[in-house]
């Protein structure tokens, strides 16, 4: 595991606020870069949808959909970024 240091500066409210909500405790913080990383993967994703509708390929099946997460997963544990 790499241990990785920060400095965050947030207005006093919204640093209140977001202490208040356990935001920023390494576990949350873990879950929402987890989230934002997965929200770009899906974006990357639709982003090569627009680009095969564009050049008018042939849709993927649920099972391609499927077979294209699995690799990706596989290639990222390979990688060393394993799923917490």
């Amino acid at each position: 595991m790499t241990t990785v240091e920060f400095k965050l500066d947030l207005p006093d409210r919204f640093a209140r606020e977001v202490m208040a909500a356990g935001l920023l405790t390494p576990k949350a913080l873990r879950a929402l870069l987890k989230d934002a990383m997965e929200r770009r993967a899906a974006q990357v994703l639709l982003g090569g949808a627009a680009h095969g509708r564009a050049a008018r390929a042939k849709p993927l099946s649920m099972k391609d959909i499927q077979a294209e997460v699995q690799a990706v997963r596989s290639e990222r544990r390979s990688k060393g970024h394993a799923e917490k």
